[in-house]
């Protein structure tokens, strides 16, 4: 039997990624999970945290806020984290934790969400985006150039890559010159339910953050004038809420009960930022939702147009505007949309995992 340890870059959000990681963590329940840092207020609804092993980052105080600024030294944390004596690693990374330190008679599996976001794709937005001066505008191109040659050096020392969605498979040809096998995420379709009653709303269920655009959909609804409820936080909330008329209305964060009962009343979900797969749109048609999706990435992989949702071309407030005013709910069968999320359950993805390791 082998000895497997689970990996994965941080734990403070309960995010897809995360949703992974609970995954291959009941598949391997005595399996340590290594992390540079965990929150255990809000993991420890998700994984057993005596399983859970921190780094030393977790000994500074106030760590989860000050995260990003210790970037430069988490690739030197992940290689002094030794798992030679692993028979197997599986690595659940979007940034550094593909640079743990293996040994010549183990194999590493890295299940890669994506090749680090701020070293390659959005390189040139994440430095555009940083505050004015000098120093720092002069000093991080530098050093995330540095980052960006270990971090490509290190996904060579990576024996398997497994993508997310074959959107990330060719990111990870392009990026690091590596094939993968594509295995979706996992959805957890019984936990969601259809509902016989659609009530007059649409929904978003999203963390809010810049790259969701969320703003674009508050946009939208403003010049329609149709009700909206939000559900989620994050840095973009007091933005966003100045933004929004009254047709809008945030719900914040919420359990999960009353998300899937949100999620099964909607007339569609909407869902209008660029993802690399896209769990939450899966976790709406789980509830028999039609979604309403721009057409780029993870979504085309999910998303069968015209049967399970629609999609609007341009990542513009008119586009989607325009799809929506052309969307009728009625038109949809939330039994065949059901039916399609089944083929994400996670059952699928367990077996798929289990096949990919018995044949190592």
């Amino acid at each position: 039997m082998k000895k497997i340890a689970l990996a994965h870059d941080h734990l403070f959000q309960i995010g897809g990624a995360e949703k992974v990681l609970v995954a291959l963590a009941t598949l391997n329940p005595q399996a340590p999970i290594f992390t540079l840092i965990n929150d255990p207020k809000i993991t420890k609804k998700i994984l057993n945290q005596k399983n859970i092993v921190t780094s030393n980052l977790q000994k500074i105080p106030g760590i989860n806020k000050l995260f990003k600024y210790f970037l430069v030294l988490m690739p030197r944390v992940w290689e002094k984290t030794d798992l030679s004596s692993y028979d197997l690693i599986i690595s659940s990374s979007s940034a550094f934790v593909k640079g743990v330190k293996t040994g010549h008679n183990n194999k590493h599996i890295c299940y890669c969400h994506a090749p680090t976001r701020y070293l390659w794709d959005d390189k040139e937005e994440y430095i555009g985006n940083l505050p004015e001066g000098k120093l720092l505008k002069n000093f991080l191109p530098k050093v995330l150039n540095k980052l960006q040659n270990w971090d490509f050096s290190k996904a060579q020392e990576v024996d398997h890559f497994i993508a997310n969605s074959h959107f990330i498979a060719n990111k990870i040809k392009k990026h690091y010159k590596k094939n993968s096998v594509v295995i979706h995420p996992p959805v957890r379709v019984a936990d969601f339910h259809i509902s016989e009653e659609v009530e007059d709303y649409y929904l978003i269920v999203s963390r809010l953050r810049p790259y969701k655009k969320v703003d674009l959909a508050i946009q939208a609804f403003n010049n329609l004038k149709l009700p909206l409820k939000i559900i989620g936080g994050g840095s973009e909330l007091r933005k966003l809420k100045k933004m929004a008329h009254s047709n809008i209305e945030f719900l914040g964060e919420v359990s999960d009960k009353e998300r899937n009962y949100h999620l099964a009343r909607c007339k569609a979900f909407i869902y209008p930022q660029l993802e690399d797969f896209g769990i939450s749109a899966l976790e709406a048609m789980s509830s028999g939702r039609p979604v309403i999706a721009y057409a780029k990435g993870g979504a085309l992989e999910t998303v069968i147009d015209n049967q399970t949702g629609l999609f609007f071309e341009e990542q513009t407030w008119e586009s989607l505007a325009h799809k929506i005013l052309r969307f009728d709910h009625a038109k949809f069968d939330s039994k065949i949309i059901r039916e399609h999320a089944k083929k994400f359950d996670e059952k699928r993805f367990k077996e798929k995992i289990l096949n990919l390791i018995e044949a190592l």
